[in-house]
C-alpha cells in the first residue's frame, strides 16, 4: 500500500515538475530580457502608485506574459527590485497567472458551453489581486519583503522616498536634489554576465520548485481527491473543499481548467470558480517560490487574504447560479 502511494507520488511529482519547469524558464528569460533591454528599469518606476491604478496596471501587464504562476515569480521579483510601485508589482504577481492568453484560451477550450466562467475567472482574479495589493500595502515594506529584495529595491528608489542610510550607499549629507541629478546612467550588463546570472537564478528557483513539488505530490497521494469531492453538493463546504484541493494538487494555471473539467459536474459553480481562482495565487508548490519575495508575515497574509476573497466570490457565484 505504501509502495503504491509512493509510486503515485513519484508520478505526480514528475507531472508537476514537467508542467511547471518550462514556464519557470520563460519567466527567468523574460526577467533577464527586461534587464538587458531596459537596464536600470526606469520604466518600472513610472508605473502608477495609486492604490487602485497600481494593481490594475500590474494586472494588465499579465496579458503580455504567457506563463503560469511559477514563471511570474521571477518577473515580479525583477519588477519590485527595480523599484516598481508595490501595488503594481503585487497586482502583476497575483493576477497575471490567470489573465495571460494561454490560461484564457485553455479555460475557453475546457468550458466552451459556460461563458459565465470565461468572464468570472479573469474578473475574479483582478478582484483578488487588488484586494491582496491593498491588504499587503498596509504592511511596512521592511516587515513584508525579504531583506535582499528590499535592499535591491531601495537602490532603485528615489532619495526623496528612501534615505541614504536605508540604501546603504551614497554620500551622507549630500542634498537629495544633487544626488538625483548626478544619478549614474544605467549600464547594460555584458551578455555573459547576464546569462550567468539568469542560469543561477533558474537553478535556484528550480530547486525551490522541486521542494514544493515533492511536498505537493506527497500530500496529494495520501489525501485522496475523492474525500474532498464527497461534499461537492453543499454550497459552502464544496467551496472550502475545492479551495483545499487547489492548494494540494498545485497544478499550473495553464492546465488547471482541464483538471477542473473532470469534476465540474460534481461540484457547485462557486466551488468550480474557487478552484480556478485560488490555485494561481497560492498552493503548496508555490509557497517556496513566494518565500523569495515575502517574509512569513507576507505569506500568511497572502494565504489568508486570498482564501477569504475566493470564499466570498464563490459564495456570491453560488447565490447567482444555484
Amino acid at each position: 500500500m505504501i509502495l503504491t502511494r509512493l509510486a503515485t507520488a513519484w508520478a505526480l511529482f514528475q507531472g508537476l515538475l514537467i508542467e511547471a519547469l518550462p514556464f519557470l524558464l520563460i519567466g527567468v528569460l523574460i526577467s533577464a530580457g527586461a534587464r538587458w533591454f531596459a537596464p536600470g528599469g526606469r520604466w518600472l518606476r513610472r508605473l502608477p502608485s495609486h492604490p487602485l491604478l497600481g494593481p490594475l496596471t500590474g494586472a494588465a501587464l499579465g496579458f503580455a506574459l504567457p506563463a503560469c504562476e511559477c514563471g511570474n515569480v521571477p518577473v515580479a521579483r525583477r519588477m519590485l527590485s527595480g523599484g516598481a510601485p508595490l501595488g503594481a508589482g503585487l497586482g502583476f504577481l497575483f493576477a497575471a497567472p490567470v489573465l495571460n492568453p494561454i490560461v484564457i484560451a485553455s479555460t475557453w477550450a475546457a468550458f466552451p458551453d459556460q461563458p459565465w466562467l470565461l468572464l468570472a475567472r479573469p474578473l475574479g482574479a483582478v478582484l483578488v489581486a487588488v484586494a491582496l495589493a491593498l491588504l499587503l500595502g498596509l504592511v511596512p515594506e521592511p516587515l513584508l519583503l525579504q531583506a535582499d529584495l528590499l535592499a535591491e529595491r531601495r537602490l532603485h528608489q528615489p532619495l526623496a522616498a528612501v534615505g541614504l542610510l536605508e540604501r546603504s550607499s551614497g554620500l551622507v549629507g549630500a542634498p537629495p536634489a544633487s544626488a538625483l541629478s548626478t544619478e549614474a546612467a544605467p549600464v547594460r550588463p555584458p551578455l555573459a554576465e547576464l546569462m550567468k546570472h539568469a542560469s543561477q537564478e533558474f537553478l535556484y528557483l528550480a530547486l525551490l520548485l522541486v521542494m514544493g513539488s515533492v511536498i505537493a505530490a506527497l500530500v496529494q497521494s495520501f489525501v485522496p481527491r475523492s474525500w474532498l469531492l464527497a461534499v461537492g453538493g453543499a454550497p459552502t463546504l464544496s467551496i472550502l473543499a475545492l479551495m483545499l484541493l487547489a492548494l494540494v494538487v498545485s497544478v499550473c494555471s495553464s492546465v488547471d481548467a482541464f483538471l477542473a473539467l473532470s469534476f465540474a459536474a460534481q461540484v457547485t459553480p462557486g466551488a468550480l470558480l474557487a478552484f480556478l481562482l485560488l490555485g494561481p495565487v497560492i498552493d503548496l508548490k508555490l509557497v517556496s517560490l513566494l518565500g523569495l519575495l515575502f517574509r512569513p508575515r507576507g505569506l500568511v497574509l497572502t494565504t489568508a487574504g486570498a482564501a477569504l476573497m475566493v470564499l466570498l466570490i464563490g459564495q456570491w457565484v453560488n447565490l447567482w447560479r444555484l
